[in-house]
């Protein structure tokens, strides 16, 4: 990658200027759909379906969706990136993990600047300045290489499959609903009485302990607990893992299948 980190450089921008080139706002649409995205969902849940006593709810909110934003638009991004730049692969030698990188380095660029928008906003509505704040940068480290390593994952698999796509935009739908970014584990109707249902909402979804961790960091201003921290370690590092090995193993026959 440090090789051929110009021609790395030259996918990030044209990744950043493609997707709404000739628009009149341009790359600012990064973070209006984002911003708009979030808005309807507080109005929905915060003022017209009142399902949350939660103080600065709007803020509680999101705080969990700028990271759900982040994996869900990095993921769509990635599964068919392989498949777009076919020509490229055919033609040019370089490191193919390049493509789904640039897609999700990306997305990274969005939720940094969500992140930089929201972090005041935050400090401001707490009136304080926690040094749990201190611990943000591992944990965003963390969910990058998840979102990175599940990133290259779909993008090989979609290029021998193509369903991959598919696949993926159907199942976020649910796994979004499943996800506790309106409410806290504990406030969900029926997890209190059902304690396995909560340890199965919060640990066996594992985009739902970056949410939390990014969460309790900008509305409380609370560092991640050791395990949770551990948990984010092994789930970011394990995702990473796994898009390096889906690689090894697919990448070879990528010239052939596309």
């Amino acid at each position: 990658m440090l090789r051929y980190r110009f021609l790395f450089e030259q996918m990030v921008r044209r990744e950043l200027r493609q997707k709404y080139k000739g628009s009149a706002l341009g790359l600012l649409w990064y973070l209006i759909n984002p911003i708009v995205l979030m808005g309807a969902y507080v109005l929905v849940f915060s003022v017209l379906l009142r399902v949350a006593d939660i103080p600065d709810y709007p803020l509680f909110v999101v705080a969990g969706m700028i990271v759900w934003v982040f994996f869900a638009q990095a993921m769509l991004a990635a599964a068919p990136s392989m498949e777009q730049n076919a020509p490229l692969v055919r033609k040019v030698r370089f490191p193919r993990e390049a493509i789904p990188a640039a897609t999700a380095l990306v997305q990274l660029a969005t939720f940094l600047v969500m992140l930089a928008l929201l972090a005041p906003v935050a400090v401001a509505i707490r009136g304080s300045l926690e040094p749990g704040l201190l611990a943000l940068p591992v944990v965003v480290v963390l969910l990058f290489a998840f979102v990175l390593g599940l990133s290259m994952a779909v993008s090989v698999l979609h290029a021998h499959y193509r369903d991959v796509e598919p696949v993926v935009a159907a199942a976020l739908l649910p796994w979004f609903f499943v996800t506790p970014i309106f409410l806290r584990v504990e406030d969900i109707p029926g997890v209190s009485s059902r304690q396995w249902l909560g340890d199965l909402l919060e640990w066996g979804n594992p985009v739902a302990p970056f949410v939390s961790a990014v969460r309790e960091l900008l509305y409380a201003g609370a560092a991640p607990s050791l395990g949770h921290l551990a948990y984010l370690t092994v789930a970011g590092l394990g995702a990473l893992a796994l898009g390096m090995l889906c690689f090894r193993r697919l990448g070879r026959e990528l010239a052939v299948v596309l």
